[in-house]
């Protein structure tokens, strides 16, 4: 499946502070952390509670594509530096698997997102939750892919409800090839073809950052979505009775979020630069609701590029969402401590 462009991951990635060799109440992720090569053809489904597998996505060809800043490629990298460090606040129950990389190098965008997509199927079929690591935003064409293939085994037409944060809608035309900005144009075509409902849900467009023509054909296509503007003037109920609804007709969903849909001032090292943008305590309120929904089938963040970012800051951030993530799911699971 992966006879190229696809590598483990490199544990010297994995390393921070120890506190105990050997009381778990004191460990960090860096000491909780397995490693698995998602090659192998003896790799069981896993059989205990909850399981994460963490898979990097080093591409940023999309956005070289859609004329972005490239450096995304490099992200995995620095997101699993500052992921190292966090403290293992569930039980023993709860396991966290590194399933190495997709690299993008002597390949086509397109055939990087379907090896993503052969790895996320793979990861789902082991029983685990994807935390894919960005890269360009590209990721999501790969991971949509690789949950729809999964799905399909045991339902043609599978009902899945995808829920972007960020400040573009993405929905560009594409008859040069995809990029970071043409995603869910695809997916919706996808859908089309396959006779599946396309439900696409977009949390913090900016109305600068987005043509009338993306506008309408997100209009045309059915897409919801609010503006940034409009989530700072909305109390929390108001919007999650907005997610409520479109939650409900969904049998699962897919979480994607870019980090432009931050301000720079709480990401800096993205690959378009956002004076504004929305506050990462309140996107962390809506990521907590969307994950109690039991329907997230998984997530991903896009777009953190180390050379433009400033003490890690926007690496930083990622991990934090990424550990709400976790969390959010232990408590579901009854796994918190």
């Amino acid at each position: 499946m992966f006879d190229r462009n696809y590598k483990t991951t490199d544990k010297a990635d994995w390393h921070g502070r120890v506190d105990s060799m050997d009381n778990f109440d004191a460990f960090r992720w860096h000491q909780w952390v397995e490693y698995m090569d998602l090659r192998r053809d003896d790799l069981s489904p896993y059989s205990n509670k909850l399981g994460f597998a963490f898979i990097g996505y080093c591409c940023d060809e999309g956005v070289n594509r859609n004329k972005g800043r490239i450096g995304a490629a490099y992200g995995p990298q620095s997101i699993r530096k500052e992921l190292s460090n966090l403290p293992c606040t569930f039980t023993k129950e709860v396991k966290l698997f590194d399933a190495g990389d997709i690299l993008c190098e002597n390949i086509t965008l397109e055939e990087s997102q379907s090896l993503l997509s052969k790895a996320i199927e793979k990861i789902l079929s082991l029983n685990l939750f994807p935390i894919v690591l960005g890269g360009g935003h590209e990721i999501a064409f790969g991971n949509y892919n690789g949950v729809l293939n999964f799905l399909r085994r045991s339902n043609d037409k599978p009902k899945i409800g995808i829920i972007n944060f960020d400040a573009h809608l993405d929905l560009r035309p594409y008859p040069n090839g995809g990029s970071s900005g043409t995603m869910f144009r695809q997916i919706a075509d996808i859908c089309e073809n396959k006779a599946i409902n396309y439900s696409y849900f977009c949390i913090g467009v900016q109305k600068h950052s987005n043509t009338i023509e993306l506008f309408k054909t997100a209009d045309r296509l059915g897409v919801n979505y609010i503006l940034a503007k409009d989530i700072i003037d909305i109390d929390n109920w108001g919007m999650l009775e907005t997610l409520d609804t479109f939650i409900k007709p969904q049998e699962h969903i897919y979480i994607t979020i870019c980090s432009d849909v931050f301000s720079t001032a709480y990401a800096p090292g993205v690959s378009a630069s956002q004076p504004l943008g929305l506050d990462p305590e309140r996107v962390l309120k809506f990521l907590k609701y969307i994950l109690k929904s039991n329907k997230v089938v998984s997530f991903d963040i896009a777009e953190v590029a180390p050379r433009f970012d400033q003490d890690n800051v926007t690496a930083n951030l990622a991990s934090v969402i990424i550990f709400s993530v976790v969390n959010t799911l232990a408590q579901i699971n009854n796994l918190a401590v």
